[in-house]
């Protein structure tokens, strides 16, 4: 599980570094806002991939 958050997370570091400096005060709240919409981007790409396949 430490795993999957660390990709996670460096991924959602990376996004917002495109957008964010790195310095700035609330780079970890964003960083952390970009994780939970990459949460639920996967969870929702992943409902509609199962509903998918099943018809």
């Amino acid at each position: 599980m430490s795993a999957i958050f660390r990709i996670l997370f460096l991924a959602a570091g990376a996004i917002t570094a495109l957008f964010v400096a790195r310095d700035a005060l609330n780079f970890t709240i964003i960083q952390t806002f970009v994780a939970v919409l990459l949460v639920t981007a996967i969870v929702g790409v992943g409902s509609f991939w199962s509903q998918r396949r099943k018809t």
